[in-house]
């Protein structure tokens, strides 16, 4: 039997502290923070664990390659149990929304898991696979805003949708190293997805009709500040890379793409009009970080 740490490493633990956050980004736009949220987040999660341990469970033969290092070619986890690892979480994140959200809930949380074992099953490895994470996490907010007005987060889930993209075309370059080209766009996508984080802020206004969660003053600034860390944290991840585009570089900006997100879900939060509990979603990302130190999100 495989050991906890073992399995940690496979579903890469960590990294799903920049989960809950779509979720809640979504909640917060679609006007639906309430005691089903943190069922639907736990759903995400167990939805991300699985795609994680399909991607290793799909990439057994390359990782025996380039990362011996990892559990399944390593020999402490078999094929086997991975795989079964994935598809019962999968069952697990789907029926876990059910129970939460019903209908509703389970609308987007079939396609959502499909899309995930799509990506790790045919598209990771083709021109079309950054599109298709992108369109992961994008499903993502939309679980969130699924038991309120759904179109209300469409720009949240857009938002979340770019920057995912930039991670993921990245991550493509993780063992061979990138082009200087590559990190100038993502950066340049970055800059967009933190300055659309903030426009359309309604921070001081009401994300619940008739409960007030936050009044004008300092909590305007929250959308911005949030989304100023995220640029900066992520964006000077990808300038290293655009300056010396080295593997280990590419690792580190992909890295610093997974455990930044919590800060971009924070301001989506607080432009929605939750700035203290935007805050709370941000502040994943510095224990994300230090706990990928232990345990590598990608």
């Amino acid at each position: 039997m495989p050991s906890l740490a073992d399995l940690a490493q496979l579903v890469r633990a960590p990294a799903a502290l920049s989960v809950p956050g779509d979720v809640v980004a979504g909640a917060a736009a679609a006007e639906a923070l309430d005691h089903r949220v943190p069922g639907l987040a736990g759903a995400s999660v167990l939805l991300y664990w699985a795609g994680m341990a399909a991607n290793d469970w799909a990439d057994r033969e390359l990782d025996a390659r380039e990362r011996p290092e990892r559990p399944i070619p390593s020999g402490r986890i078999s094929p086997g149990v991975a795989l079964g690892v994935s598809a019962g979480l999968t069952a697990a994140g789907v029926a876990l929304a059910g129970v939460t959200g019903g209908r509703r809930a389970l609308a987007v949380a079939v396609p959502l898991a499909g899309a995930v074992w799509a990506y790790d099953l045919r598209a990771k490895n083709t021109a079309a696979g950054p599109a298709l994470m992108a369109v992961c996490r994008g499903l993502d907010v939309l679980l969130g805003a699924s038991q309120g007005r759904t179109a209300r987060a469409v720009p949240a889930a857009l938002t979340v949708a770019a920057h995912t993209y930039t991670v993921t075309e990245l991550s493509r370059r993780e063992v061979s190293g990138a082009s200087r080209a590559l990190p100038a766009a993502t950066l340049a996508g970055t800059a967009a997805v933190a300055a659309a984080a903030v426009v359309g802020s309604r921070a001081g206004a009401r994300a619940v009709p008739d409960r007030p969660l936050a009044r004008p003053g300092w909590r305007t600034l929250v959308p911005a500040v949030l989304a100023g860390w995220y640029g900066l944290q992520y964006g000077a991840a990808q300038a290293r890379v655009a300056a010396d585009p080295q593997a280990s570089r590419v690792r580190a900006a992909v890295g610093a793409g997974i455990t930044g997100l919590p800060a971009l879900q924070g301001a989506l939060v607080a432009r929605a009009g939750a700035a203290l509990l935007g805050v709370a979603v941000a502040a994943a990302a510095p224990l994300g970080r230090r706990l990928a130190r232990k345990v590598s999100p990608t």
